[in-house]
């Protein structure tokens, strides 16, 4: 037959557009057009898969190859369509008398992976959103590298099948294949129970600072964004670290849409077991050199995810925060509040999850001396110029900015000669959490919101308005110009969260007061110890 099918998969960002891929065979003189729109890397295809066809025994046909992805006007990239495009080719070539069968079940199935020059198939970025996909699309069947099966398997509702190279993909289509061979491939199958945690760090290890590990956990109930300003060595980077410790298991919907951006870039979405999909939110710290696109996402011709994306529903830590460049920090303000991000390329617009917790740590001035007894150096100037690259707009949008004082010697050899108190385990501080956010899901039943950080200010003023007699605190802060309207927002979603920490059917105005102080006032590098 001179004409047929195989269906791949366009990704950018997470939005998927199926793509027939069609071959025809032809009777001019022997040629390999690839049209369709492909790229650099995609147009390449056509060596790669006829050196893999003809290296794995199997007849290339010496016509005219016309291969058309469709439909023309979808961008397409990289070499995940090498199997679908070989697929194709000897569907209409027909390596056999009785083809026509062979050619039905490839046309109905999915295929994706990478040839090598041997015909073997490669594993290539993205296989999860890829497979999800092609299950929404409809599709009952698709073939994955093998390498890529237990990824894949973790989508329910369609058949996934695992290759090796291209002639083990022909034998299934035919089911002519060696029994023993494909057996093994239908029994693969995948551990989907959570992978245990087995991280060591504790809410425990960090000692004097009470205050800071309350707020902490105030940050993880309602998933509130968080500044800490404070001298080298005070418990910053040890508070931001544990923060994931605090957090509840992400659900099972939650984890593949965190899965599927770590699957774009690259990375594994196992449990640290290596086993099931993992539960646990992620944890990004990049470094303070760490570009745009590196943060925030993006590329020349196909974005691909930044930090900001890898840590959705998890945490994303800026040590040294006015180390970064001012225009990678502001970038982030819109992210902060949308909780995605769109990045917009000549091939279209991407857009990438990005609604994570934001905790970011800075010392007081450059030489970090400011609050020690040793004292500052730095000139007045100095420390203006290292204030603002923390711009108002974006410390507008953190719930909680706190000052973390050191702790003196005196305090810890209290601490440390006092066992009448334990201090707070992560388990303990665990269960409060997911207590607190418990209440906050049945209050939040009817809405698309599952934290009080991501209420929408109609909500709160209508649904959820408070008296106000209640509101006074925050009501005269905002008539003195302490907060902006935002702040004030804010200030509401917090009280809300300490109300769901305190079994409140409502935030009180105690709740309101701390609330106005854990958000501190609105100059740079602010906050209340």
């Amino acid at each position: 037959m001179p004409l047929a099918k195989s269906r791949a998969v366009s990704l950018l960002g997470l939005s998927a557009t199926q793509i027939e891929v069609e071959a025809d065979i032809g009777g001019q003189l022997p040629n390999f057009v690839l049209v369709g729109l492909p790229d650099a890397s995609l147009s390449e295809a056509t060596a790669r898969v006829r050196s893999a066809v003809t290296n794995s025994g199997l007849p290339w046909p010496a016509r005219r190859i016309t291969v058309n992805l469709s439909p023309a006007s979808v961008p397409k990239q990289g070499s995940a369509f090498d199997l679908s495009i070989a697929m194709a080719v000897l569907a209409a070539s027909g390596v056999s008398a009785n083809f026509a069968p062979i050619a039905v079940s490839i046309a109905k199935t999915f295929h994706i992976g990478e040839l090598t020059l041997d015909g073997s198939v490669r594993p290539v970025p993205g296989i999860l959103p890829m497979v999800k996909a092609a299950r929404d699309l409809g599709a009952q069947h698709i073939m994955v590298p093998y390498e890529s099966l237990a990824e894949a398997t973790l989508i329910q509702g369609i058949e996934t099948i695992g290759v090796q190279n291209l002639r083990q993909a022909l034998a299934w289509h035919s089911g002519a294949g060696e029994p023993q061979q494909l057996a093994n491939l239908a029994a693969q199958t995948v551990d989907v129970r959570v992978a245990p945690d087995r991280h060591q760090l504790d809410i425990a290890d960090v000692r004097g600072q009470d205050f800071a590990v309350n707020a902490l956990v105030i940050a993880a109930a309602g998933g509130h964004h968080m500044l800490m300003v404070g001298s080298p060595g005070a418990g910053k980077t040890m508070l931001a670290e544990r923060l994931p410790t605090l957090l509840p298991d992400l659900s099972i919907e939650a984890a593949l849409e965190s899965a599927a951006v770590a699957s774009i870039a690259g990375r594994s979405v196992f449990g640290r077991e290596g086993v099931g999909l993992d539960l646990r939110p992620k944890f990004e710290a990049p470094h303070h050199s760490a570009s745009m696109s590196a943060i925030v996402g993006g590329g020349l011709k196909t974005p691909k995810p930044g930090a900001i994306s890898l840590a959705h529903n998890g945490v994303l830590f800026l040590d040294e925060a006015p180390e970064f460049q001012t225009p990678v920090l502001d970038a982030l303000r819109q992210p902060l509040e949308s909780g995605e991000i769109r990045l917009h390329r000549s091939a279209g617009t991407a857009v990438f999850p990005a609604r994570c917790q934001v905790i970011m740590a800075a010392n007081p001035c450059p030489c970090g001396k400011a609050f020690s007894s040793a004292g500052c150096h730095c000139t007045a100037m100095a420390r203006v110029r290292y204030s603002q690259k923390l711009s108002g707009p974006l410390l507008d949008r953190i719930d909680i900015r706190l000052v973390i004082q050191p702790v003196s010697a005196l305090k810890m050899r209290l601490i440390e000669d006092t066992n009448d108190t334990l201090p707070m385990t992560s388990n303990q501080a665990r269960l409060k959490v997911e207590q607190a956010r418990a209440r906050a899901r049945v209050r939040l039943k009817s809405t698309p919101w599952l934290t009080n950080s991501q209420v929408s200010t109609q909500h709160l003023r209508r649904e959820l308005k408070l008296s106000s007699s209640v509101t006074a605190p925050i009501d005269k802060s905002l008539n003195r110009g302490r907060i902006s309207m935002r702040g004030y927002d804010r200030c509401l979603r917090l009280a809300w969260t300490l109300a769901d920490l305190a079994g409140h059917d409502s935030p009180t105005i105690e709740d309101l007061e701390m609330a106005l102080a854990l958000r501190g006032d609105d100059s740079p590098l602010g906050g209340n110890s």
